[in-house]
């Protein structure tokens, strides 16, 4: 055989070498590369070819060499790897990976479930800015100078320059009232609308408080409008969003922008009424503040009081979240942590 055949053996030969072990590796050197290795008598037989052929069987020699030294590399580096296992071999089988689609935030939900309860019943959705100012934020609903709410331990105010007159002062708006009273003086009666957003208060952060939270607060004006028609409202609101079994009750309360004003209250649905820790054993929860909107609101807005009435409301979405998927610590909607976040996985809001 010539020295030439010789080397397209070894090249056919290195194109399907294989080695599992580290000890088959070094069987496969020491054939090719070794003292007395395949590619080693090469060279030495190629001492003997004529000056005509060194120069391209030199050639043809080096890159078997070469060729040979790569796949001991490769197959060195093969068998220090290990062998594939079973469970590492990919599946062919198997089917594609998805990755988990998102879902939403539980204030998200719900909120856009109390919106949906309220505009089922023709109430139209008003938004406005976060920032307001002193005439929209407390002057225009009844809040006077002296206001408790007006202090720094209630409200943050927007730094403005020493010398800003009283009724150029911002604050971050501490309810969606604002925009109530921006809807009354931009639109003639009849005004029915929710008003969702978030609000600001100066308070400590604890299971039960937050300094941001979200509202959503109704407004319904018109001629005529009563008492009974607020309580009709807002029971069907509690039965849509708790149940067909929950009743409500109301209990006289103040508010400087209602009056008459109440607290209502809702049948536990955990204990059914009978008492438990989540209702401190009366078997009733407070779920929103509400009453007649104030005559002089309406006048302060541009709303006849002789010709109007109107009635109001307000609840924490946070509160209305906690009490539906029976959350015990308010902070935990603002953490982010995924075991949280995952339990809400299956809730699909549908309009």
């Amino acid at each position: 055989m010539s020295l030439l055949e010789r080397i397209a053996a070894l090249e056919a030969e290195l194109r399907t070498a294989s080695a599992a072990t580290a000890e088959e590796v070094e069987r496969f050197r020491i054939a090719l590369l070794g003292r007395n290795g395949s590619v080693t008598a090469l060279f030495d037989a190629f001492k003997q070819v004529s000056p005509e052929e060194k120069r391209t069987l030199g050639q043809r020699l080096n890159q078997l060499k070469q060729a040979a030294q790569a796949r001991w590399e490769e197959l060195r580096e093969h068998a220090a790897a290990g062998p594939a296992t079973a469970a590492q071999a990919p599946d062919l089988t198997r089917p594609a990976a998805v990755d988990a689609a998102g879902t939403l935030h539980p204030i998200t939900l719900v909120r856009r479930r109390i919106v949906d309860i309220f505009t089922r019943i023709g109430f139209t959705v008003s938004e406005g800015p976060e920032v307001e100012d002193d005439h929209h934020n407390f002057g225009a609903l009844n809040f006077p100078p002296d206001h408790p709410a007006r202090d720094m331990q209630d409200t943050f105010f927007v730094e403005v320059p020493n010398g800003t007159p009283a009724a150029e002062v911002l604050a971050l708006r501490t309810h969606t009232s604002s925009v109530q009273v921006r809807v009354m003086e931009g639109q003639r009666p009849p005004i029915r609308t929710v008003s969702p957003g978030r609000v600001y208060r100066n308070e400590a952060i604890s299971a039960r408080a937050h300094c941001m939270f979200h509202q959503v607060e109704g407004l319904y004006v018109d001629r005529d409008v009563s008492f009974a028609e607020l309580k009709s409202t807002l029971d069907h609101f509690a039965k849509a969003m708790f149940g067909p079994e929950v009743v409500i009750r109301m209990r006289p309360s103040y508010f400087p922008f209602t009056e008459p004003s109440a607290e209502v209250d809702m049948s536990c649905t955990i204990c059914g009424g009978s008492g438990c820790t989540v209702c401190k054993h009366s078997g009733w929860v407070e779920i929103m503040g509400c009453g007649m909107v104030d005559p002089a609101v309406l006048a302060n807005c541009g709303i006849d009081p002789e010709v109007y009435s109107g009635f109001a409301f307000g609840m924490g979405v946070e509160r209305i979240a906690q009490l539906r998927y029976r959350v015990p610590d308010l902070r935990l909607y603002w953490e982010n942590d995924a075991r949280f976040l995952d339990r809400f996985s299956a809730e699909v809001f549908r309009s």
